[in-house]
């Protein structure tokens, strides 16, 4: 692991390479052409606030202060409404009301100097354009912290703040309350990583300024952060990759800022050096990817620069939220964390069930390898490629997913993880919002209609080093469907052995297996277009299996497993508990049917 020093220098130079780009007297950040659902003026005074994620920390810190003055110009000139650069008055649902969550952090952590090297009246005019989050209408999700923070800040500096205001953000958040550290991101809504960032992260902060003002609920958000940290551990593999899953994911090492507000507030769940584990090893995984532009800014995409994978809401501004991981660099060298040796993971259970999220987490392959079964989520917001990121049956940190990239065409159609159907015109329908969902120990059971008179009944069941799926599809027409493995890099595919009623592929990243245990599909190979998989650039080759249904009732079910590990011979893999999990799918499907 880096150290301290090092992982200041890090953020040093990504400071460096964002400030030639900021422009109109500091106050906007220029990342790009590309655009979000919101105006680029806006956009520039996004990125601009989201790299205070970075700076504030560095200056608690005592680093960084040669870049104080560069920004103090930004907050001079674009709180100040007389000023041409001003950053505006906010409107009902405004995006610089997320932003400004940003200044409350800066505000509140000791020592950072923002406050300070403000005059009276440049303090006077950021505290009004900051009163903005007060008045406006938000949507009722995680945008609640926002104006909170704003409060949060006020209160660090010395003034006045509104508990009114607090309370009715913070009571507002109670209905997504679901228990064992879960939230939902706003009524029947996902359950994914963003409430590590969005929901854990804030109320950490919360907890740790406000104790003297709302103790009661400040000690209530730390028990729930710690029930949620037992939980949320097992979404790291050993080696510091996560499984990536659901929206928001342009904002990369941002999935670990839960664990950066665990370490700065001091919150006892695991062992300082646990902790400082989790966080080094993700950020680590992340240095190695290609995510970063040869101008030094941050790229929209996963781990490699991609459009396709982001939502209306990306500007080339936003993934400098991942920046909010480096809350750590505000503790001190001497601190207990920075003392601390990075520990690696206590061991797992190899299976843990998430039933608050729909969710079985799988620790495979010496824990190099952690994959997710779930059922159940969906975001009516219908962003793009919304199906691909919460619908698929299962989401790995080592195979990623891929995305489609068309409304035609198999190859288009993201199956990987997947069963698809199609009226054999091409067009091709997977599952979306399901329902009704049941999970117990053993099954995730989901059912969910490609069309209103298509019923299809879906159990995933979980095994060490894979999954069966078994399935139950009620048709009044005629149907292609297919089914999909895990997928693999194209480019790196050593060996394809095909069965009668199966397929494995084998690659230098390692090996995917997919075959029908009621023989009666037939295998194929799909490869989809470049820049479809969130991991890799390259095409993707899935193992599927397909078949023709007609009208009536049918019996689906399929074994589906991945290795991490090339040199796992083909025949190994196909055979792996294959026995024991027929014999366990002949009595499940006794129980279930």
């Amino acid at each position: 692991m880096r150290t301290r020093k090092e992982y200041v220098a890090i953020a040093k130079q990504w400071l460096s390479s964002a400030i030639p780009h900021l422009t109109r007297e500091n106050t906007r950040l220029d990342a790009g052409e590309t655009s979000a659902q919101y105006p680029r003026d806006i956009a520039g005074m996004e990125g601009f606030a989201r790299l205070l994620w970075m700076l504030a920390p560095l200056l608690s810190g005592k680093e960084g202060e040669e870049y104080r003055e560069t920004f103090i110009r930004g907050i001079r000139h674009g709180s100040d409404p007389k000023h041409p650069d001003y950053w505006g008055d906010l409107a009902n649902n405004d995006q610089r009301c997320v932003e400004m969550a940003a200044f409350g952090l800066a505000l509140a952590l000791p020592d950072s100097g923002l406050w300070a090297s403000l005059s009276e009246q440049e303090k006077n005019n950021l505290e009004r354009w900051l009163r903005q989050s007060e008045d406006i209408q938000i949507p009722d999700n995680n945008w609640h912290f926002f104006p909170v923070l704003v409060q949060l800040g006020l209160k660090s500096v010395g003034r006045h703040y509104d508990m009114m205001v607090i309370n009715q953000h913070l009571n507002a958040i109670e209905s997504f309350w679901l228990g064992n550290g879960w939230y939902s991101d706003g009524a029947d809504k996902p359950r994914d990583y963003y409430i590590s960032s969005g929901f854990h992260f804030y109320s950490l902060l919360y907890s740790h300024f406000m104790q003297d003002a709302d103790p009661e609920r400040c000690l209530r958000y730390r028990q729930r952060a710690r029930q949620f940290a037992k939980e949320y551990i097992h979404y790291f593999s050993a080696e510091g990759s996560a499984i990536p899953f659901g929206r928001s994911l342009t904002y990369r090492f941002v999935q670990v800022a839960f664990w950066s507000a665990v370490a700065y507030t001091g919150l006892d769940v695991f062992t300082p050096g646990v902790v400082k584990g989790v966080i080094l090893r993700h950020i680590e995984w992340w240095l190695k990817q290609p995510f970063i532009a040869p101008d030094g800014l941050f790229t929209l995409g996963y781990t490699y620069p991609n459009l396709i994978m982001t939502e209306d809401y990306n500007s080339p501004c936003s993934p400098y939220w991942a920046c909010k991981a480096l809350l750590i660099l505000a503790l001190p060298e001497e601190s207990v964390f920075w003392q601390a040796d990075a520990a690696p993971l206590s061991p797992r259970e190899t299976i843990h069930p998430v039933v608050e999220a729909g969710q079985f987490i799988i620790h495979a392959d010496d824990d190099r390898h952690v994959w997710m079964l779930m059922s159940g989520q969906h975001d009516r917001n219908n962003f793009v490629n919304f199906d691909a990121k919460y619908s698929k049956f299962a989401y790995s940190s080592h195979f990623g997913f891929t995305l489609a990239r068309d409304v035609y065409g198999l190859n288009h159609a993201s199956c990987d993880s997947a069963l698809l159907f199609s009226e054999q015109d091409g067009y091709w329908r997977t599952r979306r919002e399901c329902q009704s969902v049941e999970m117990t120990t053993d099954w995730i059971r989901s059912v969910w209609q490609p069309w209103p008179d298509v019923n299809v009944t879906t159990w995933l069941i979980p095994y060490e080093q894979g999954h069966v799926r078994l399935h139950r599809v009620e048709t009044q027409r005629t149907l292609d469907c297919v089914e999909g493995g895990f997928a693999l890099n194209q480019h790196q595919i050593t060996q394809t052995q095909m069965l009668k009623n199966g397929i494995t592929l084998s690659a230098a990243s390692g090996v995917s297996h997919i075959d029908d245990l009621l023989t009666e599909r037939q295998p194929s190979i799909v490869i989809t277009p470049p820049n479809s998989n969130i991991l890799y650039a390259a095409p993707a080759a899935i193992p599927c299996l397909g078949k023709t249904l007609l009208p009536g009732t049918h019996w689906l079910a399929c074994h589906v497993n991945a290795t991490i590990f090339p040199s796992l011979s083909i025949d190994a893999v196909v055979a792996f508990e294959r026995e024991k999990q027929i014999l366990t799918l002949n009595a499940k499907t006794l129980e279930i049917s």
